[in-house]
């Protein structure tokens, strides 16, 4: 089984983040030029919100309001599901589904340590499946 401090080994602990004061237009620029679908919402080093591309199509684009002058603090989602480096990605699949969230924060220690996404949970789950597939093909065919 695999945990969350497994998938920030791997992956590294980069965040990319946005203070609540920055345009949803800023957001969305970093956004596009890390290819990611989410951002921090930080206050210092303590996290505030998320803010993703769903919560602009939601509360900026279908309300008619100008991303180049609503604050992320105004639309950004205040409630955020957070892990710790000890949940396993079973742990983190399941909250994800039952949240319907795309991210997690990982929060080590009460200070922000990564987050890890949708895609991160999928691509472990797939890649531990594969790896318990070889090894019972390797048992049946005797070679263990």
């Amino acid at each position: 089984m695999k945990f969350v401090a497994d998938l920030l080994a791997n992956k590294g602990r980069d965040v990319w983040s946005v203070p609540p004061t920055a345009t949803v237009y800023e957001a969305l620029g970093v956004m596009a030029d890390k290819n990611i679908g989410a951002l921090l919402v930080l206050n210092g080093d303590e996290l505030a919100g998320i803010i993703s591309e769903r919560d602009y199509a939601r509360r900026v684009a279908l309300q008619g309001r100008r991303s180049r002058d609503t604050p992320v603090g105004d639309i950004m989602t205040r409630v955020v599901a957070t892990v710790s480096e000890s949940h396993s990605v079973q742990d983190c699949m399941e909250l994800m589904t039952r949240e319907r969230v795309r991210h997690l924060p990982v929060i080590q220690h009460g200070r922000l340590a990564g987050v890890i996404s949708i895609g991160d949970v999928v691509f472990s789950m797939i890649s531990e499946q594969k790896d318990l597939i070889n090894q019972l093909e390797s048992y049946i065919q005797g070679k263990v």
